[in-house]
C-alpha cells in the first residue's frame, strides 16, 4: 500500500531554507511520478513542484529558481529544497505520489511551514 509521510517542516525566517523530506512505502518513488503540492489557510491547493520516474522536474513560477525537487531511490524519499523562503511561502505542504499506469493520486498528512517576515 502506498504510504507517505512528510517531515522538516517549521518556522523560519523570510530569507532563510528548510529542506522538506517525504518518505514512501517500500520501492514506489523510482517508478512513480512524485510532487509537493502546499496549502495556505483560506487558500486552495497549489502544485509547487514534481519529477517524473525519468527524473524530469517541473517547477510553479512562484518556486522556480528557489526550491529543488530531488528524489533519492535508494531511501525512497523525495525532497524540496527551499531557499529564499518569504512569508508567502507559509502553507501546510503535502507530498503527491502519482501513480504510474492511471495516474491515481496519493497524499501524505503534510507538514507546516512558517515564514516569519
Amino acid at each position: 500500500q502506498v504510504q507517505l509521510v512528510e517531515s522538516g517542516g517549521g518556522l523560519v525566517q523570510a530569507g532563510g531554507s528548510l529542506r522538506l523530506s517525504c518518505a514512501a512505502s517500500r520501492n514506489i518513488v523510482t517508478i512513480n511520478a512524485m510532487g509537493w503540492y502546499r496549502q495556505a489557510p483560506g487558500k486552495q491547493r497549489e502544485l509547487v513542484a514534481t519529477i517524473t520516474s525519468g527524473s524530469i522536474t517541473n517547477y510553479a513560477d512562484s518556486a522556480k529558481g528557489r526550491f529543488t525537487i530531488s528524489r533519492d531511490n535508494a531511501k525512497n524519499t523525495v525532497y524540496l529544497q527551499m531557499n529564499s523562503l518569504k512569508p508567502e511561502d507559509t502553507a501546510v505542504y503535502y507530498c503527491n505520489l502519482k501513480r504510474y499506469g492511471d495516474g491515481m493520486d496519493y497524499w501524505g498528512k503534510g507538514t507546516l511551514v512558517t515564514v516569519s517576515s
